[in-house]
């Protein structure tokens, strides 16, 4: 903080020290030609003025107060939630596989043994079918 204070006034006196100060502008007023006369003898020389006294020295000035530090900034807010990204493309139909193969034909079987010859039949009554 010493420092601080040091560096602002030396900074201070730079500023107000490197300012262009304007001059005064002096009007002259034309001076009134005195003729001359002969010159009178010498006067007397005068007595020595006394020593005025030594003026009150001024007041030092008051120090100045510290400044306040300055109020925490508030923390940010927090960033939104980004958007949920678009659904994949359905992939394409894979390729239709391939036929396989034929199995072989078999081989053609035995034929059966023959079965032995039914009864005859009777002879007999009539049979008669009624339609309902």
């Amino acid at each position: 903080m010493k420092i601080s204070i040091l560096m602002l006034s030396l900074v201070g006196a730079l500023a107000l020290s490197a300012c262009e100060r304007q001059q005064a502008v002096v009007v002259p007023v034309p001076a009134t030609v005195a003729v001359p006369g002969p010159a009178g003898p010498a006067g007397a020389t005068g007595a020595t003025g006394a020593t005025a006294a030594p003026g009150a020295t001024g007041a030092t000035g008051a120090t100045g107060s510290t400044g306040f530090d300055g109020a925490k900034g508030a923390t940010g807010s927090t960033g939104s939630t980004g958007s949920t990204g678009d659904t994949g493309s359905t992939g394409s139909t894979g390729a239709t596989g391939s036929t396989g193969s034929t199995g072989a034909t078999g081989m053609t079987g035995y034929d059966g043994a023959k079965g032995e010859t039914g009864d005859t039949g009777k002879t007999g009554g009539t049979v008669i079918v009624v339609p309902k």
